[in-house]
């Protein structure tokens, strides 16, 4: 199940230093979603291993926006918008964006940044503003980004050198040969931002001044090409395995965020790809039409019958239907595949909840404490946890977990109370109390900071 994630705890530093991208980061969440999270992590962990890190070490972070763009900001983390999975035609092509953030991580681009702290984004699009324009609709409105107010933020966020540019091109070039991993992708996405760049007018003379930090498109395809042409990977072909994973991921997504009329028109009842079902599925749930939805899903599982997720996506249109108690059955069983994964037992836990049967209740403490013990950084299992402990009357391990979901979701005004509340209540030296004191020790922080700023 996707599920949206308002600036989720280890996001939550990372995000807060890129608040002058095109869209506010308040505005935008971390996406979560156990299928895309896995597909993500395939397709990037040859990549990252082959830029000599530890895949268990960098993070794949979908954000809720429909622009086209990717970026870092400092640590491990490489930070996917929805709008260029959208964009993407294939797992290949976001291999490539892959590729040229992590150059921008290896060469500490944005540790050491020469474009001075106010701009600490790094960003994979040459032509960012041709991701406004797709997300504003044309060029007039673009031209009316560059003039509402956006101004002199975007010429900080720009300030980029053009040797940073071609240092993370000619790494990322360098990671997908190492990985076996062909650059045809890289160079189809780059076409795609320079179709952008010619549609909406942007030209060198045009914009010289922005240019004059960053690469022409068309440039870094030519030089790329010249370096991909001559790898052994050029002309392997893909993995059909890992690219029909990606149609799926790809499509879920869209129906989870799309308006359902939308989806209707992209994936018409023709179409009868797993694809095209997995987002119909979304669409007729998004508009309370369970019976379609549900008719979706079981065509799915006729194909598949031990897919996990798409037991999952059956349990969560039930459970989000008003039926929990028939939930069950297909996210035990997921939850069972996947090894406990932690968000599908999150939903597991939740719905196992939602029976309001306290007979079910011992087995949610179970699911949703394994949950969290494997992903601290989901509120939304410290919210089903605290449920359950409230209803056990654990009311000291239920405002520590109220902690922690609010500690994440930026409440740290709450968290403190809660925090403090629980410390007082728990046993002096035990691990629930001693992170109740972390917990309160960081919402302190977190609030003098505000007020410093103030």
């Amino acid at each position: 199940m996707i599920r949206s994630l308002r600036l989720a705890a280890r996001s939550l530093a990372l995000l807060a230093a890129a608040a002058l991208a095109i869209q506010p980061v308040a505005a935008q969440s971390v996406l979560r979603d156990a299928e895309t999270e896995a597909l993500l992590h395939d397709m990037a962990d040859p990549i990252i291993a082959a830029a000599g890190l530890d895949p268990r070490n960098v993070d794949i972070v979908l954000v809720n926006d429909s622009s086209i763009n990717a970026f870092v900001v400092g640590g491990q983390a490489v930070y996917l918008h929805s709008g260029l999975i959208n964009e993407a035609a294939s797992a290949n092509e976001v291999q490539g964006v892959i590729a040229h953030e992590l150059g921008h991580i290896t060469g500490g681009h944005a540790i050491n940044d020469g474009g001075g702290k106010a701009a600490q984004n790094i960003t994979l699009l040459s032509l960012l503003l041709a991701g406004a324009v797709a997300a504003a609709g044309g060029g007039e409105a673009a031209m009316g980004v560059m003039m509402a107010g956006q101004q002199a933020a975007l010429g900080k966020f720009l300030a980029f050198t053009r040797g940073q540019e071609e240092a993370a091109d000619a790494a990322g070039a360098q990671f997908l040969a190492k990985a076996g991993i062909t650059g045809k992708g890289s160079i189809g996405f780059f076409q795609k931002l320079q179709g952008m760049e010619y549609r909406h007018g942007f030209t060198r003379d045009a914009d010289s001044e922005f240019y004059s930090t960053h690469p022409m498109t068309a440039d870094r395809i030519a030089s790329l090409t010249e370096i991909y042409e001559k790898d052994p990977a050029w002309t392997r072909p893909l993995d059909p395995a890992l690219e029909a994973r990606f149609q799926r991921a790809k499509a879920k997504l869209f129906g989870y965020l799309a308006d359902p009329a939308d989806t209707q028109r992209t994936y018409p009842a023709s179409d009868t790809s797993i694809a095209a079902r997995y987002a119909r599925a979304y669409a007729w749930h998004k508009d309370g039409f369970l019976d379609k939805a549900t008719a979706e899903t079981d065509a799915l599982l006729a194909l598949s019958p031990s897919d996990p997720y798409f037991l999952e996506l059956k349990g969560q249109v039930l459970l989000e239907g008003g039926h929990p108690r028939e939930a069950l059955a297909p996210l035990r069983r997921a939850t069972e595949l996947t090894a406990n994964q932690p968000l599908i037992a999150t939903t597991f836990g939740h719905a196992l909840i939602a029976t309001e049967d306290h007979a079910n209740f011992p087995e949610a403490l179970r699911v949703l404490k394994a949950a969290v013990a494997r992903d601290r950084e989901n509120p939304f299992a410290w919210y089903q946890l605290g449920v359950v402990y409230a209803a056990n009357g654990d009311m000291p391990r239920a405002r520590l977990a109220s902690a922690e979901q609010q500690v994440m979701s930026g409440q740290v005004t709450a968290a403190l109370a809660s925090a403090e509340a629980a410390e007082a209540e728990l046993p002096t030296g035990s691990p629930d109390w001693l992170r109740a004191q972390d917990i309160a020790m960081e919402a302190r922080a977190a609030i003098e900071r505000a007020r410093d700023r103030k």
